[in-house]
């Protein structure tokens, strides 16, 4: 029991111990700098490198190439604030060294000109505030380096179209007090709100300032005409045929630069030599076999062109000479019959028998000539 009573004397304090452990591990980690209304024309370069909120509002800052060196000095930095200074341009890579940047704001400035590469480096900016200035229009590619973004502010400027910019995290984006032109140039813009979760603030006062007959209409509910539709789907078709050609071309380039690549530098493997061997044994055996098939064929059409028949006049001097002097074949017969024997097993020793009977060597000539 005393137990349980002293932790319940001990809790309260514990728990402020707790809050007080927090405030001050959370001061350790965000450290503020505060320099508004300073009349500074430049940023300053005696500003501590662990500051991460810093607030230079209400000067005469212009955001030069001696400000962009200052601040690439504070990569710590979490918190950005320009408001109400005199910057008129944001120049390429003026903040790339601020990779733990989350919010920037420069409302109030005169900024009319963005570069494309401004925002290189900010990966991790969540909101980015650009109202009240002179921004007469903007290339979409301009967020591209801006993957977590989720506020964009461009209220009061002078901004009449717009293309839809590739933000895929954006939650929340404030176009009003802008003169937009509700032609068939704003028609993508409209499609883009209407089709992803982007909220529109201040939805209702975001309205049309051309064509005259459309003032009245937001631009996320302004009618278009039919011919404004077909133009929207007509370059659709053509952006995408156009995106489809240089991805096959560069994947077709990248396939041809790799198998270059491959045949000058790397040499072939045994796989290589493995399938060139196979395949030449293959064929040699292929070749083995068919010669080995069609020898016999060709020996007997070859033996075919050792005999012909006789012509007329062989014929009849052969009949001639037999009828005068009959004794000569039997006479011929019997010396050679042994050789004529010999000779005709050597010659028909590799023939093959096309007509499928038994041929009988040793039937006597001289009988066969008596039973004539």
């Amino acid at each position: 029991m005393k137990i349980t009573h002293f932790r319940t004397l001990f809790w309260p304090f514990s728990m402020l111990l707790l809050l007080l452990f927090d405030k001050s591990q959370a001061s350790e980690t965000e450290v503020k700098c505060n320099l508004t209304r300073r009349n500074y024309s430049l940023i300053p370069e005696g500003i501590s490198n662990n500051v991460t909120i810093l607030d230079l509002s209400y000067n005469q800052i212009t955001l030069n190439a001696s400000d962009i060196r200052v601040l690439q000095m504070h990569s710590l930095l979490t918190e950005l604030y320009l408001m109400e200074n005199s910057i008129t341009v944001i120049y390429n890579n003026s903040f790339n060294n601020l990779s733990n940047l989350e919010i920037l704001n420069m409302c109030g400035n005169a900024i009319s000109v963005i570069e494309q590469d401004s925002f290189v480096g900010l990966n991790e900016v969540k909101e980015l505030y650009l109202c009240q200035n002179k921004i007469l229009q903007l290339n979409p590619n301009t967020f591209v380096p801006l993957n977590n973004l989720k506020v964009l502010n461009l209220q009061g400027n002078l901004i009449s179209h717009f293309a839809a910019p590739q933000l895929f995290h954006l939650e929340l984006l404030t176009l009003d007090s802008n003169p937009w032109n509700c032609t068939c140039s704003l028609l993508e813009l409209q499609n883009w709100l209407n089709t992803s979760h982007v909220i529109l603030e201040n939805e209702s006062i975001t309205k049309c300032s051309y064509p005259d007959d459309l003032k009245h209409y937001s631009i996320k509910s302004a009618p278009f005409s039919t011919e404004c539709h077909s133009k929207f789907i007509s370059t659709i078709t053509e952006d995408l045929y156009i995106n489809f050609q240089s991805i096959r071309n560069s994947t077709s380039n990248s396939s041809f630069n790799n198998l270059t690549k491959n045949s000058e530098h790397e040499p072939l493997g045994k796989s290589w030599a493995l399938l060139v061997g196979v395949v030449i044994t293959v064929l040699l055996t292929s070749l083995l076999i068919f010669i080995a098939i069609k020898c016999p064929v060709w020996y007997n059409i070859l033996l075919s062109y050792n005999h012909h028949r006789l012509e007329e006049h062989e014929a009849e001097i052969y009949e001639n000479g037999l009828s005068r002097n009959p004794s000569s074949l039997s006479q011929i017969t019997d010396t050679n019959s042994e050789d004529t024997t010999v000779i005709f097993e050597q010659l028909h020793s590799f023939v093959v028998d096309d007509d499928g009977f038994i041929e009988d060597r040793y039937i006597d000539i001289n009988e066969v000539h008596e039973e004539k």
